[in-house]
């Protein structure tokens, strides 16, 4: 019969070194550079969203790539719209009550303002590279 303590140790070396294993590829892991942020010049996101709250547009100004589809979210409780500063107009969502979404696609780079016809000082901008 074998005693209680001589079978723990005839285990632990077979336990330790999956230990050492997992401890090893933690640390890797935590060692592996981090993406940084995208700065001016840098690729864009292909997607983006702007958040109406406060009678604001957040972000003021969206940087996007060509092909980009921008969705506009109405948090207000107030209705807003998203309205092309261009003449003719690039896009005109129409009114957007509290919760309601706007969504279009910039194919081509550019800088593209808007504002929101029912309160005109709401201004944003995307810039499409």
């Amino acid at each position: 019969m074998q005693s209680p303590h001589l079978r723990t140790r005839a285990v632990q070396p077979r336990v330790w070194p999956g230990r050492l294993v997992i401890t090893v590829s933690s640390l890797l892991t935590l060692a592996l550079p981090l993406p940084l942020p995208a700065s001016a010049g840098e690729a864009t996101p292909n997607t983006g969203a702007v958040h109406i709250e406060n009678f604001t547009f957040a972000p003021a100004t969206l940087t996007v790539k060509a092909g980009a589809r921008v969705t506009w979210i109405n948090r207000d409780d107030e209705p807003h719209t998203v309205t092309s500063a261009s003449t003719p107009r690039a896009f005109a969502s129409g009114a957007l009550d509290t919760d309601a979404a706007f969504a279009f696609t910039f194919d081509k780079p550019g800088t593209y303002p808007y504002f929101c016809a029912v309160h005109p000082h709401m201004t944003g901008v995307i810039v499409v590279k």
